[in-house]
C-alpha cells in the first residue's frame, strides 16, 4: 500500500542545545546565511590556541602601544556576530545568529570588540562553559583589528583562569599567531578538563 515518506523533524537548534553539542565536542555550521539547513561538525584534527603560545609579533605589539583604539566587552555583540558574518562565504544563517544572541543574553557568550573612532573596527565573540571557550569567528574592518581583539581575547582568558581556546579549525593565519591542531581524541580529553573546571571571563574588569 502507497504511504507518503518524510524525513524525521530536525530539532530546533536551541541555546540549550548548542551547549550541550559544544560540551560533547561538536558544532553547528550553515551552507550560507540563506541557507535554512544546519549540520553539526566533529573535526577529526581540532584548532586551539595554547593561552602560553599566543604569538605578539613586533609589528603587533608596537601597534598595541600606539593605541588609539578602545577594547569593549559586549558593547554590541549582535553588530560583531552580523560583522563575522557579513562576508561572501558564511556558516552562519538566521538559526544560528538567533541562537548566539540567546547564548549572550544567557551570559553565555561574549564578543571582544575593538573601537577606533567611535566605530567598531573589528572582533571576536565566543562562547563560554567551565573553563572552555569557543572561539567562533572574527572580523576586521581596519587593519589588525582582528588581531588587537585576539590580544585582548589571550590576556583575559589568561587572567580568567581559563584551560582551553577552541577555535574549531585553524588557518595559515592563526597558525602564525600561534594556533595547532588536536588529533580528536587529544581535544576531547582537554575539553573534559575544561569543563570539569571553573573560569572567568571577567575576572580583568573585577580586578580593575
Amino acid at each position: 500500500m502507497a504511504h507518503d515518506m518524510f524525513a524525521p523533524a530536525r530539532p530546533a537548534l536551541t541555546p540549550e542545545l548548542m551547549i550541550r553539542a559544544y560540551a560533547a565536542g561538536i558544532f553547528p555550521m550553515s551552507d550560507g546565511a540563506e541557507d535554512d539547513s544546519i549540520f553539526w561538525v566533529d573535526p577529526q584534527r581540532r584548532g586551539v590556541f595554547p593561552l602560553d603560545r599566543f604569538h605578539v609579533s613586533r609589528s603587533l605589539a608596537r601597534r598595541i602601544r600606539q593605541g588609539g583604539f578602545e577594547i569593549a566587552i559586549n558593547r554590541d555583540f549582535g553588530a560583531v556576530v552580523a560583522a563575522c558574518a557579513d562576508r561572501p562565504e558564511t556558516w552562519i544563517n538566521a538559526d544560528i545568529h538567533n541562537t548566539y544572541m540567546a547564548l549572550h543574553a544567557m551570559g553565555r557568550a561574549h564578543s571582544v570588540e575593538v573601537w577606533m573612532e567611535g566605530l567598531l573596527a573589528g572582533g571576536v565573540f565566543g562562547v563560554t562553559l567551565g573553563a572552555a571557550f569557543f572561539g567562533e569567528s572574527m572580523f576586521s574592518r581596519r587593519t589588525d583589528g582582528s588581531k588587537l581583539a585576539l590580544a585582548h581575547l589571550i590576556e583575559r582568558l589568561r587572567g580568567g583562569g581559563f584551560q582551553l581556546f577552541d577555535t574549531q579549525f585553524t588557518t595559515s593565519h592563526l597558525e602564525s599567531l600561534g594556533a595547532v591542531e588536536l588529533p580528536r581524541a587529544e581535544y576531547r580529553r582537554q575539553l573534559q578538563l575544561a569543563l570539569a573546571s571553573e573560569a572567568d571571563f571577567f575576572a580583568m574588569d573585577r580586578a580593575g
